[in-house]
């Protein structure tokens, strides 16, 4: 998503019900990244390590513990976890995607990739310790997916949904002016007035209450910041699925103007602050 797409679009899946999408066009959205692996590997934001040292703390992870991630796109997530010593299972639907994920994991043994969407994918006899979805839960199929993480998990594993979000912070005089560029270009969602503030995101356990499956959510919030050239910025813009399925020349537009603005008043440089969301509850026994 852009920057503005992507906060808003976030800030509205948490604090209540998304608007469904069926399977296809999630799919959809989420093969977009498959189509330039290198560059997604190469410019999405890696998480910040304070995340994973609080989750291996929360989930209580150790080398004998079973891992599944979903949607691991290139690895940002699955190289932390691998470096934890634990069995790791990343399920990954883009082919490209996860060729680089396997070379990214590539010095880590008890870590995998398998090629197939969450939904298709048969769950193993061997139930996991801990379920993680890292900026992709909003992909998988919404009928499904907390009972298939539920039933992925033994009695007392844990599920780990982690969401990212820009927020105001960093370079904000660009975001704001870069808000312009948007409203002009009618790509800026209606009521949407830039990155809220981190303490603007709520905290909403909606969905795993609904499942009945999950005992009590815990959340936790990590913030770092990322300084980007104007072409890593341009590079950054490109990993969001809103902007690779864009026009041609609506897509040139908005980057020529956004690379116009960052090297004319901000000399060719910004900073993003992101905030990653850790929602974490544990499977109810089954009855």
């Amino acid at each position: 998503m852009s920057d503005n797409m992507e906060s808003r679009s976030a800030l509205k899946s948490t604090a209540g019900p998304p608007a469904r999408r069926s399977r296809a066009v999630r799919r959809e959205l989420a093969s977009t990244f498959n189509e330039d692996a290198e560059l997604y590997d190469r410019s999405r934001p890696r998480y910040t390590p304070s995340l994973f040292e609080d989750l291996s703390v929360l989930a209580g992870l150790n080398p004998n513990s079973r891992v599944l991630e979903i949607g691991c796109a290139t690895g940002q997530a699955t190289v932390s976890i691998a470096k934890l010593g634990c069995s790791l299972v990343a399920v990954e639907l883009g082919a490209n995607l996860a060729k680089v994920a396997r070379r990214n994991i590539s010095e880590y043994p008890k870590a995998q990739v398998v090629v197939s969407a969450f939904e298709d994918w048969l769950l193993p006899a061997e139930p996991f310790d801990l379920v993680v979805a890292a900026t992709s839960f909003q992909f998988i199929d919404e009928d499904i997916r907390m009972d298939k993480t539920a039933d992925a998990l033994h009695d007392g594993g844990a599920l780990a949904v982690i969401a990212t979000y820009h927020v105001r912070g960093g370079t904000h005089d660009f975001f704001d002016e870069s808000q312009h560029i948007y409203e002009r270009l009618k790509l800026s969602p209606p009521g949407y007035h830039g990155a809220p503030s981190s303490t603007d995101i709520p905290e909403n356990s909606t969905e795993f209450d609904m499942s009945m499956r999950f005992g009590p959510v815990a959340f936790s919030r990590h913030e770092w910041e990322v300084t980007y050239t104007t072409q890593e910025y341009l590079d950054s813009m490109s990993t969001y699925s809103s902007n690779r399925s864009l026009s041609e020349e609506a897509r040139g537009d908005l980057y020529s103007s956004i690379a116009n603005l960052l090297n004319t008043k901000y000399d060719g440089k910004v900073t993003k602050r992101y905030m990653a969301q850790i929602a974490f509850a544990r499977k109810r026994a089954s009855v």
